[in-house]
């Protein structure tokens, strides 16, 4: 079975990728949740859509992946979530969370998918993620976490 990917798929490819695999894998897995399209003569104005728009998202080069981590690791990021007396959260932080943060600090958008935490954040205080830029480039962010009043 022929599909065009429309997101990110371990292992298979990227958005905009033309992948042939097994009918019941794109049957039951890919299609349902939206991962994929089937390819018709027509999906190639699709794919170029997709892979448009993928590089407008994406960093451009080297030197930019590192003008990048420069801003974020030089940005002070405050995220405010409701905790506990002790100080412990209600939840946990997670990498979309961290993403808005990054964003409202004035820092540059963030694909939630590319933000690593090195541990869940369950508690009020200082903590780091990692955010993956480029293959070569990885930016260390530090989070202050408040407790909301």
């Amino acid at each position: 079975m022929k599909l065009i990917l429309t997101s990110d798929v371990l292992g298979l490819g990227a958005p905009g990728d033309v992948v042939d695999v097994k009918d019941g894998y794109g049957r039951n897995y890919l299609l349902p949740r939206g991962l994929a399209v089937a390819w018709t003569k027509g999906g190639e104005k699709q794919v170029t859509q997709i892979k448009r728009a993928r590089s407008s998202r994406e960093v451009r080069d080297l030197d930019h992946a590192k003008e990048i981590k420069a801003s974020l690791e030089s940005t002070p990021v405050q995220l405010v979530s409701k905790a506990g007396s002790g100080g412990r959260l209600f939840g946990s932080v997670g990498g979309a969370d961290v993403a808005d943060a990054v964003t409202a600090a004035g820092g540059p958008a963030l694909d939630k998918r590319k933000v690593t935490l090195t541990a869940p954040i369950k508690s009020v205080g200082t903590h780091t993620a990692v955010v993956v830029l480029h293959p070569e480039v990885s930016a260390t962010v530090t989070l202050e976490v408040v407790a909301a009043s």
